[in-house]
């Protein structure tokens, strides 16, 4: 991509609204010093001594950061935290953000903070090494009442803002923010809204969900359309096509190391390869910062293959970021894809 076209893109950012509606969780970094390790006295088992502790959005809040490294102007989280001591730190991280609005944010004490405790082990000159996690989650069912105020909090945002990003971060379906009443009434905003951009991931796959952008994996994808075995690229370039002319709408592929899949309900398909990896590596948060990026883009008025160059090229900066759930800054995606045009 030409520097001059993917700032022509970049300078519509601040001026647009994007909502963020899914599971945000806190992600909960506990640094450990190995050289300060002790035994218990009580158990005489190793004691990691925690010496930082880095509390951040995580989940949907990943994508959030995401759009607030790229400058989005105005910026919506839709979801909840619980009325405990996670909860506060989510509230405080997310509200800290630039140009985040938390007016369609609620903090409940009906549900605990979906939180992901991470200890990583720092020594100097190594990549952190992440220890066993220790998540918090919810097991019961979203509370009716609940279910209702984010009905209301959705149908609100959406006459405000350019995009809709929707995450389903839950293993078990119907306790999170994104249940099926949820996705009723998110379908309901999208026939009153035509000209909203709403871009949908699930972690559990994306069966069930209304006619929206879709974006998912390989595997989900063949899940999702019924197909045998591991998908080839012309395989998913046939099913990706299929299903965006099924639900009229643009679906996304992502293959890791293959790099991403576009195809519109034209019948038009790109294929943007990944871009060479440049150290060691961490995927989390990979996926999030593409969701991000491709929205922001699209609603940006980017084509098809300027929207996937952005979000592979955010994709690659974010998985060489070690230790950390991390996102990619304009300055960043100009420098990748203005080096990457000169090889």
């Amino acid at each position: 991509m030409k520097p001059e076209r993917f700032h022509r893109i970049a300078e519509r950012y601040p001026n647009l609204r994007i909502a963020v509606l899914g599971d945000f969780c806190l992600d909960r970094y506990l640094e450990i010093d190995p050289l300060k390790q002790e035994i218990s006295i009580e158990t005489g088992l190793p004691v990691h001594n925690v010496v930082n502790v880095r509390p951040q959005p995580g989940g949907a809040g990943t994508i959030l950061n995401n759009l607030c490294a790229l400058g989005i102007g105005t910026i919506y989280p839709i979801g909840f935290a619980g009325a405990d001591g996670e909860g506060f730190e989510l509230w405080n991280a997310l509200e800290k953000l630039p140009n985040v609005q938390m007016k369609y944010f609620i903090q409940t004490p009906d549900r605990r903070t979906f939180t992901y405790c991470k200890p990583l082990v720092i020594e100097p000159n190594k990549p952190p090494l992440e220890l066993n996690r220790l998540d918090s989650k919810n097991w019961t069912r979203t509370p009716a009442g609940l279910e209702g105020l984010l009905k209301e909090n959705v149908l609100a945002a959406a006459s405000l803002v350019d995009a809709l990003i929707i995450l389903d971060q839950v293993d078990l379906p119907e306790t999170g923010v994104v249940t099926q009443g949820l996705l009723s009434e998110v379908h309901g905003v999208t026939r009153k809204h035509r000209e909203l951009i709403v871009l949908a991931d699930s972690r559990r796959g994306l069966r069930g969900y209304p006619p929206l952008m879709f974006k998912m994996n390989a595997a989900e994808l063949g899940s999702l359309t019924g197909a045998k075995g591991k998908l080839d690229q012309a395989q998913i370039r046939e099913k990706a096509t299929e299903l965006a002319q099924k639900n009229s709408h643009n679906v996304f592929v992502t293959l890791a190391e293959g790099g991403i899949f576009g195809a519109l309900p034209t019948g038009e398909v790109q294929h943007i390869p990944a871009l060479p990896l440049r150290g060691e590596i961490d995927i989390v948060g990979a996926g999030d910062a593409v969701s991000a990026n491709l929205t922001a883009a699209m609603a940006a008025g980017a084509s098809l293959n300027d929207a996937l160059e952005l979000g592979n090229a955010a994709a690659s900066i974010v998985i060489h970021k070690l230790g950390t759930t991390g996102t990619a800054t304009v300055a960043e995606l100009a420098e990748l894809l203005v080096n990457a045009g000169r090889r």
